[in-house]
This record gives structure tokens, sequence and C-alpha cells, in this order.
């Protein structure tokens, strides 16, 4: 057969027809696919917008119900950073566990009372001594907290969207004049509990006494939503508590990631209480969650006994608009290893209907995993056990609490309000423990509990003894303490400085930092990585300790 030329042009016609439409549907794809992103972007884009305008016209609003006024502009924009060197992708934002939080506290009630309170610590003083000889400790601060009214968080944490939560930190202003270090010692508050522990005969009830005390120790978090300030590297912080029965000693440990470990130990050698925390952060738009990496190990040395867990999750709710609020939630497993008696609390989320709001229950089993008794209560207030039977028959005809725990997943946009009766008592409970009231002025000094009070203290007598890198001789934490806010701000940014100059030159001369008083290995009864106590700090031989303040 002959082809003519006509013919053979026809035919490459046609063979190269298929490609051609394969690259023009390509084309034609990616040009819709393009538009798609364009129109999201821009979606995107007026959503933020809107949610931008929606939060700072709430802040506005509340600043004129609150005071009555005009409402204020907001601060500015600019992005402050931890000291951490500049090629670092994270930051540290360490919360008790606690997580970043601006809040939106009532004005305060009344002025006269502030001044009263801050009259009588000066003339009391932190030397004086009750009649049994143990030192009486503040019931206040120098000064009152400072108003956060006029301050809007969205323009702080808008930027954290798309981003790693970590990079972002707050102004001074969303702060509480005390370290992370010494928020990590309100663990020691409700100490009575340990020793109780260690007096009881029965495996079971030093487990019930041992449980009440992990509880309580997350109890001094209600409506803490002020951000501790971070510890800088080498910082520590001790306290001797004759009056509780304890000493502690904690370190930061590591800067990237932020660790801090602690060892506490009873003055009549009675326990020892250590661990290490390390906060990992989460943004989820409306709350910040903080999940407390980290195992705490309680050691009754009498009963040659060791218990370990790990604290539940916090959240902060309503980042961005409204009253801020605070949950826990999750399972916390204590184990006794010498006996391997278990006992599973569940930290209830706070459901649609608040109905679950603080609760805490679960059961003590022994290693075959039979129930000996059951823990309830809410960790805001008090934790009672009961009779296993006792406690599952009255969940079985509790009906209105099996409906609602169907929407506990769901999370509210307001804090629901706790029941009229706070924990019903179960005939025949046994109480645990119960939260000490905090003072009256309180809301005007950070929410703290009369034990938070006395942490940063310092009198003539505790300088001369403490070394230097003890968190109370931090500059910006006494500024704030005494309500110098722009001091406060100035030698926070100050000592960060310091910290990346420190780092820069280590990382030039290739020298390791060396923690002083805690060291890396094996937790002796769970095996895992942890920091344990080196020992000697107590006999006050401190040298060569790093300048960081």
């Amino acid at each position: 057969m002959c082809l003519t030329s006509s013919s053979l042009e026809l035919i490459a016609c046609v063979a190269l027809q298929k490609p051609i439409h394969c690259l023009m549907a390509g084309l034609l794809f990616l040009s819709v696919r393009n538009l798609k992103l364009e129109h999201e972007q821009e979606k995107n884009k007026i959503l933020s917008e809107a949610l931008e305008t929606l939060a700072t016209e709430h802040h506005e609003l509340e600043q004129s119900l609150v005071k009555g006024s005009p409402p204020l502009s907001i601060i500015s924009e600019e992005q402050f950073y931890d000291a951490v060197s500049d090629s670092e992708s994270e930051k540290s934002l360490s919360g008790f566990e606690t997580t970043a939080a601006y809040s939106l506290e009532d004005s305060m009630d009344s002025k006269d009372t502030i001044t009263s309170s801050v009259s009588e610590e000066k003339v009391c003083g932190s030397g004086e001594s009750l009649s049994n000889g143990i030192k009486k400790h503040r019931t206040s601060l120098p000064s009152p907290m400072f108003s956060r009214n006029d301050f809007s968080i969205w323009s702080i944490l808008r930027k954290c969207i798309g981003m790693e939560l970590s990079k972002i930190t707050m102004p001074v202003i969303f702060n509480e004049p005390l370290s992370f270090l010494q928020r990590l010692t309100e663990y020691m508050e409700h100490t009575y509990l340990i020793h109780k522990a260690s007096s009881l005969s029965s495996t079971t009830e030093r487990m019930q006494c041992v449980a009440a005390f992990a509880v309580s120790a997350v109890a001094s978090q209600w409506e803490r939503t002020g951000k501790p300030f971070n510890p800088l590297l080498g910082e520590t912080y001790e306290l001797i508590r004759d009056d509780l029965g304890f000493r502690l000693l904690s370190e930061q440990v590591s800067h990237h990631p932020p660790i801090s470990a602690f060892y506490a130990e009873g003055l009549n050698n009675d326990f020892v209480f250590h661990g290490s925390i390390y906060p990992k952060l989460k943004f989820w738009g409306k709350s910040v969650e903080a999940e407390p990496k980290g195992t705490m190990t309680l050691e009754l040395l009498e009963h040659s006994e060791a218990y370990t867990w790990t604290n539940p999750t916090c959240c902060v709710h309503n980042i961005i608009v409204g009253k801020l609020w605070i949950e826990q939630y999750g399972n916390v497993e204590i184990t006794n290893h010498k006996t391997g008696e278990k006992c599973v609390l569940s930290f209830k989320p706070c459901g649609l209907f608040g109905k679950e709001l603080h609760k805490v229950e679960g059961y003590i089993q022994d290693k075959s995993k039979k129930k000996l008794c059951a823990l309830y209560g809410k960790w805001t207030e008090c934790l009672y056990s009961v009779d296993p039977a006792t406690f599952e028959a009255y969940k079985k005809n509790d009906k209105k609490s099996a409906e609602e725990k169907k929407s506990s997943k769901q999370e509210p946009d307001e804090m629901p309000l706790p029941d009229s009766e706070s924990v019903y008592v179960i005939p025949g409970s046994i109480l645990l423990w119960k939260i000490t009231p905090r003072p009256p002025n309180s809301a005007q000094m950070y929410n703290f509990t009369s034990f938070a009070m006395a942490l940063n203290e310092l009198d003539k007598e505790m300088e001369s003894v403490i070394p230097k890198t003890d968190c109370r001789l931090r500059p910006d934490i006494r500024a704030m303490e005494n309500g110098e806010i722009d001091l406060a701000s100035e030698e926070k940014k100050r000592l960060e400085e310091k910290q990346r100059t420190a780092r820069k030159n280590r990382s030039k001369s290739e020298e390791d930092w060396k923690t002083r008083w805690f060291h890396q290995g094996p937790n002796p009864y769970t095996g895992t990585q942890d920091w344990l106590y080196s020992g000697n700090y107590w006999d006050r031989n401190y040298f060569n300790l790093p300048d960081i303040y």
C-alpha cells in the first residue's frame, strides 16, 4: 500500500492527538486546583479576620462592662520569645502544667481589703515565729495582682495558627510571680497524706492515702490561669517546711526540651518523693492542652514500698474569648510495685451539661484485679472511699448521670456551673482528703493558695544560705511580685538574652551543659528514663555555680 504525503500527515496528527489531549487535561486540572487553593486561602483569611474582630469586640465589651468606661486598645502585636538560640524551632511555654494564659479576673472588689493585707504583711514580716518555734509564713504578696483586663490574648495567640505553639510566649503581664519550679512544689501542699500513709498498717489504706495525695497535687491549679515563669537552665529552688515535715529541691535540668526535676524527702526519714516534668502543649483553637510527661515516684521507707504514676492532662478553655477555665482529664494509674496493687482513677472530662465537671472516680485493685474499694470525689474539693458494691449500686441508680455521660466528649463554650450539691456523699463513705480553703485575698493575689503565697518569700537569713541559682533571687519574678510590671518585663528580656548568649558561647566551644544536682538514669521501679537526685545539695557546699541572673 502506497501512502501519500498527505496521508502521513494525517496519521501523524492522529498519533499526536492523544498526548495533546492528556496535556490539555493536565493543565486544566492544575488550573482548577490553583483556583480552589486560592479560594480556600481567601476564605481562611476572611475567617481569621472575622475571628480577630470578634475577639477584639468581645474583649472591648468586657472592658466596658467591668470598668464602665470606653473600650481600650489591645496590646501591641509584637512577638515575645524565650531565651534560646535563634536556630532552635521550639521555645518553652511551660505550664503546670500548666499552660499559657490570660485571664479576665474580676476587678478588685475592695481596695481597702488589699491595702490592709499588704500593711499586715509589712508589720508581721516573714521572720516572725509562732509559739512552738515554727516560722510564721506570710499571708499575702507585697503587691496585689496587676489587672489583665486591659489586654487581649488574641493578638498573641493568633500567631499560633498553623505553627508550633511553643514558638510563642506570653508577655510578662500574663505570668504569675512564681517560677515553674515553685509551681511544681505545690505538689507538697498536702504532705500530711504521705505521713498518714506511712503510719497505716493496711496496704489498701496506704494506697487510699497515696491516691488522695496524687489527686490533691493538682488541686491548686483550679482558677490559676496565670502562666508561671519558664525556669532558666540551671535554675534551682529549695523549700524547707518544718511544719509540714519535708524539704524539697528542684532544678531545671534541660531548656530544650524544658524539663524540671525535683526531689523531696520527709524530715523524719519516712518518705522520698521525686520525679521530672516535661509539659507537652497542644493548641486546639479554643483551648490549650498540657500533657505532663514524666513519672511521679513516692517511696514509703518504713514499708519498703514504691508507688509510681503520671499526672492527668490539664486543659485551659476559652483562650480566645470568654472567661478562662481549667479542667483535668484522663486516666491516672498508681502502682504499688511491692504488692502489685493498683489504683486506677478517671479524671472525667466536663461534658456538655457540666455534670462531670472536676469529677474523679476509680477503684483500688489487688494484683488479680479484684476491686478492693472505690474512690470518688472532685479534684477541686475532696476524695472519698467506699465499698465497691455500694458504689456500683449508686452508679446504676443514677440514670441521669449515665445519659449525660454520652455527651462527655463535647467541649462547652462556657464553664458549666457546678451542681448545687457539689459531691453527693454515698452512705458508708470515708473522707480521705478535703481541700484547704483559699485565703480571703486569693482573688487579688493571682488566686494563690496560702501555701503558694509563701513560696517566694525571702528573708536575710535565707538569702545568706541558698545558692545564687535559687529562683527567689530572680529579678523579674521579684519585680512582678512587687507590682513593678515594666521592670519585670525588662528583666525578663535581659535574662533571656543572657541565656541565649551563654548557649551560643557553649556551642562555639563545644562545651556541654552539666546539671548540678540531678543526673539521667532509669527509674528504679519502671525502668523508664528519668532524672535522679545526685545528692549533696544540703551540705551547702556551693561552688562553680552558673551565673544565670
